[in-house]
C-alpha cells in the first residue's frame, strides 16, 4: 500500500519492520497515521514484508517521530529486525491465546446454557447477572482484547474501520443484555482475524523461505588463508570458496573449478546446470558436486535473490484493478451500511412504536455486516498467493496489475534472437566442393577463423573443437565480408559469397531457403567448401508455441533477420504471422498496431534491445532475467531462467488467478448483500452475521486464494 509524493534531493530514508501488521486493514491504519505526518515524501507499506519504507524531509520530521507515529497507531516498531520476521511460537502468540481462551469460555457458557437454561437475561445494570452471563462477558472481554485498543483509537480518529465496528457491536450487545451475541462476535471476529493473518502469512512464508536460502556466512580467502565471515561482509572482487553441498553466499563468476549447480530456488529449473571457469553463479543456489572458487560481483544486498525478494514485496504497491475497485467500494460501502444500521436502530422505535430491543439488535447486526474485512482481503490474498507461487517457480510478476493484465492478453509477440532461438549461431552443414574431404574443409575454415571475434567465426571454431588445427602465419579481417589467412604456403578466405568473384554454388540457395547463413571457403583460384550456420531454436520453443495457441492466443514473431530466415523459422515453429527486418523502433510500431487490431499484447524479449517494445506492450516479459539488471528493471514480468515452458504456466496462472479474484470479490459482495437483506425480517442474527459474513467468508476467500499456490509448471 503506497502513497507517492515528490521526492526532494535531500530526502532521507527510514525503514522499519512492523511485526504485528498482519492484514490489509492494519496496513491501512499505519498508512493513514503516516499520511498525516508532515515531511513524508514517499511512503511504501508492505503487508507481506511487514515493513514500512519512508522517504522523508529531515527539516520537517525525523526517524524517531515517524516510529512514534506508527506506535501511536497501535503497532510495534523494530528498526533492527530482519526483513521478514519469523512467526512466534504458538504459545507465545498473544492473539491466538486470547482467541482460544475466549472460545473456551464461550463454548462453556453455551454448554451450561443448554443443560441448565436461564430464561431471565437482562442487562447487568438492571441488577441481574447469572453465571452463564458472567462466562459470556468474560469471553467477550478476552476476545475483545485483540481489537478493543485499535477500535478505541479508531474512534478518536473518527475512522469507521473494522476494529471500531466490532468494538461498537460488542458494547452495544452488552448494553442491551445480549451477552451471548457479544461473546460470539468477540470470539468469531478474533477467529476471522487469525484466518486473515494465516492467509497473509502463507505468502510471507514463501518470502521467508527465499530469505533463508542465502547462507549467513561465507568462506573467503584473506591474507593467504581461509576465513569464515558474514556473507554481508564479502566485498566485490573477493574470492569465496564453495565446497560440495554448500550454498553459494554471493553472486559472482567462477574463477576456478567446475561443478553442477541447483538453481531451482531462483530460476525454477528442475535440472542442475553445469558451471565452470568464467560462468556466472548466484547466491542461494546449491553447489552439488565440485569445489568452486567464486569472485564476488555483487554485495549481499544487491544479489539476484535479494532483488527478487525486494520486487515481490514491492508488487503489493502495483494493485490489481479489482483490488482498487474493492478499496473504493469499501470506502463508500462501510459508511453507507453504518448509517443504515443507525437508521434501523432509531427509526422503527421512534416513528412506528416498534420494540427498541428488537431493532437495536438488528441494527447491531447490520453494523457487523458493514465490516469490510472479508471483502477487503478477498483480492490481495489471491494476488499475493499467485505472485509468491510464481516467484518459487522462477517467474517474477511485479504486481497484481500485471497478473490481471496477463489474463486479458490476446496476442503474444516474440522477439526471435535469444528468445525463440539460443542467440548463438551453430554450424549445421559442412559441404566439401571440388573433391576436398569434409573434415579438411572444416579444419581449414576453423584455422582461418581462430583469431576472429565474429559470432559465425567462433561457431566454426567451436564446431571443430577437438580437431588439430594448422598454424596460421598471416591473418586479416575483412570488414563486413569475412577473413583472409595464410596457412602453410597458401592463402584462404572464409566469408560471404560476395567475397568471391565466381558464382556461388547451387547448394547455397537451397541452404539459404532453409533460413541458414552460408559462408564459403576458398583459395586464390576456387571455392573449395561451404559451411552453413544457423541460430539454433530452443528445444522447448515448438511445444511452447503450441501450448499458447491451445489457449487461443495469437502468436507473432518479430525479428531483424531477413524474410527468408524469418519464414523458415516461423514455419518450423508453427507461427502464422511474422515480421522481418525490424529495428527496435519498428518493433514498437508493430506492438502498437497489434494492440489496436487484436487487443492487449504481451511482448517477450531479452530486455535489452527489446526494451522499447517491452515498455510499449500491455505486459512486457523478459527472458533469462537472472543475470540482467536491465531485464529486471524494464519488464513487468521476468522469467528468471531461459526456459520458455514457463510461459504457458504464466498465462495459466494469470487466468486462474483472475477467476479466483472475481470469485472472491463477487461471492463476498453477494454474501454481504444477502445477509443485509436477511436482517430486516430477523432471519440473520448477530452471531450468524459474524460467522458467515466475516469468519466464514474470510475462510472461504482464503481457501480459494491459496489454491493458486498449488499451481505448478507442467
Amino acid at each position: 500500500m503506497t502513497e507517492r509524493r515528490e521526492t526532494t534531493t535531500d530526502a532521507q530514508l527510514f525503514t522499519c519492520t512492523i511485526p504485528d501488521m498482519d492484514c490489509p486493514g492494519c496496513a491501512a491504519n499505519v498508512e493513514r497515521a503516516l499520511q498525516n505526518q508532515d515531511g513524508i515524501r514517499e511512503l511504501s507499506i508492505s503487508v507481506v514484508g511487514q515493513k514500512a519504507t519512508i522517504h522523508f524531509d529531515p527539516a520537517l520530521t525525523d526517524a524517531t517521530r515517524l516510529a512514534d507515529t506508527i506506535r501511536g497507531a497501535g503497532y510495534t516498531v523494530e528498526v533492527e529486525a530482519p526483513p521478514i520476521a519469523a512467526n512466534n511460537s504458538f504459545w507465545k502468540d498473544r492473539e491466538k491465546l486470547l482467541t482460544i481462551l475466549s472460545g473456551l469460555f464461550f463454548f462453556a457458557a453455551l454448554t451450561i446454557e443448554f443443560l441448565y437454561p436461564e430464561t431471565d437475561h437482562r442487562p447487568f445494570w438492571q441488577g441481574h447477572l447469572g453465571p452463564v452471563d458472567v462466562l459470556f462477558l468474560i469471553a467477550s472481554l478476552i476476545g475483545g482484547l485483540n481489537f478493543f485498543p485499535q477500535g478505541l483509537r479508531a474512534l478518536r480518529r473518527l475512522s469507521l474501520d473494522m476494529d471500531f465496528l466490532m468494538t461498537a457491536a460488542i458494547f452495544g450487545a452488552v448494553f442491551i443484555g445480549e451477552y451471548a451475541e457479544a461473546a460470539a462476535i468477540a470470539f468469531l471476529f478474533s477467529t476471522a482475524e487469525l484466518l486473515e493473518d494465516y492467509a497473509i502469512d502463507r505468502a510471507r512464508h514463501s518470502l521467508r523461505a527465499l530469505v533463508e536460502l542465502a547462507p549467513e556466512t561465507a568462506v573467503v580467502r584473506r591474507d593467504g588463508r581461509e576465513q569464515v565471515v558474514s556473507a554481508e561482509e564479502v566485498s566485490i572482487g573477493e574470492i569465496a570458496l564453495v565446497r560440495p553441498g554448500d550454498k553459494l553466499p554471493v553472486d559472482g563468476v567462477v574463477t576456478e573449478g567446475s561443478s553442477t549447480i541447483d538453481q531451482s530456488t531462483i530460476t525454477g529449473e528442475s535440472m542442475p546446470v553445469a558451471r565452470r571457469t568464467g560462468d556466472p553463479v548466484f547466491a542461494g543456489t546449491l553447489n552439488q558436486e565440485g569445489y568452486l572458487e567464486v569472485e564476488a560481483t555483487q554485495v549481499a544486498g544487491s544479489t539476484a535473490l535479494g532483488r527478487i525478494i525486494q520486487m515481490v514485496e514491492q508488487a503489493e504497491e502495483r494493485r490489481a484493478p479489482s483490488e482498487q475497485f474493492v478499496r473504493r467500494f469499501a470506502r463508500y460501502y462501510t459508511p453507507a451500511v453504518t448509517l443504515l444500521a443507525l437508521a434501523v436502530i432509531a427509526v422503527p422505535p421512534l416513528f412506528f412504536a416498534a420494540p427498541f430491543h428488537l431493532w437495536f439488535v438488528r441494527g447491531l447486526t447490520l453494523l457487523v455486516i458493514a465490516c469490510p474485512c472479508a471483502l477487503v482481503i478477498s483480492t490481495p490474498v489471491a494476488v499475493v498467493s499467485a505472485i509468491t507461487s510464481a516467484a518459487r517457480n522462477g517467474v517474477l510478476i511485479k504486481g497484481g496489475i500485471y497478473l490481471e493484465a496477463l489474463a486479458h492478453v490476446s496476442v503474444v509477440a516474440f522477439d526471435k534472437t535469444g528468445t525463440l532461438t539460443r542467440g548463438r549461431p551453430q554450424v549445421t552443414d559442412v559441404l566439401p566442393l571440388n573433391g576436398l574431404p569434409q573434415d579438411e574443409v572444416l579444419r581449414l575454415a576453423a584455422a582461418a577463423e581462430q583469431r576472429s571475434q565474429h559470432p559465425i567465426g567462433r561457431a566454426i571454431v567451436e564446431h571443430a573443437d577437438g580437431t588439430s588445427l594448422p598454424e596460421v602465419s598471416e591473418f586479416e579481417a575483412i570488414a563486413g565480408q569475412g577473413v583472409r589467412a595464410t596457412i602453410g604456403a597458401e592463402t584462404y578466405q572464409v566469408g560471404r559469397p560476395e567475397l568471391f568473384a565466381e558464382n556461388a554454388p547451387a547448394q547455397i540457395e537451397e541452404l539459404s531457403q532453409q533460413g541458414k547463413t552460408v559462408v564459403l571457403l576458398g583459395n586464390d583460384t576456387e571455392v573449395i567448401g561451404a559451411i552453413a550456420v544457423a541460430d539454433s531454436l530452443r528445444p522447448e520453443a515448438g511445444q511452447t508455441i503450441r501450448a499458447l495457441r491451445d489457449r487461443n492466443l495469437k502468436v507473432v514473431m518479430l525479428t531483424g533477420d531477413n524474410p527468408t530466415t524469418a519464414a523458415a523459422i516461423a514455419a518450423e515453429l508453427g507461427i502464422d504471422e511474422w515480421r522481418a527486418e525490424l529495428l527496435p523502433e519498428h518493433k514498437v510500431d508493430i506492438v502498437e498496431e497489434l494492440s489496436r487490431t487484436h487487443g492487449p499484447v504481451a511482448m517477450i524479449g531479452d530486455g535489452v534491445n527489446d526494451a522499447p517494445a517491452l515498455a510499449t506492450a500491455s505486459v512486457g516479459i523478459a527472458m533469462g532475467a537472472i543475470g540482467s539488471d536491465v531485464a529486471l528493471e524494464t519488464a513487468d514480468v521476468a522469467l528468471m531462467g531461459d526456459d520458455l515452458t514457463r510461459l504457458p504456466y504464466l498465462f495459466h496462472l494469470s487466468r486462474r488467478g483472475n477467476r479466483v479474484i472475481r470469485q472472491n470479490v463477487w461471492s463476498s459482495l453477494l454474501i454481504k448483500f444477502s445477509l443485509a437483506l436477511g436482517v430486516f425480517p430477523g432471519i440473520v442474527t448477530l452471531a450468524a452475521a459474524v460467522l458467515v459474513g466475516d469468519a466464514g467468508t474470510a475462510l472461504g476467500v482464503t481457501a480459494n486464494a491459496l489454491r493458486l499456490s498449488r499451481i505448478r509448471p507442467r
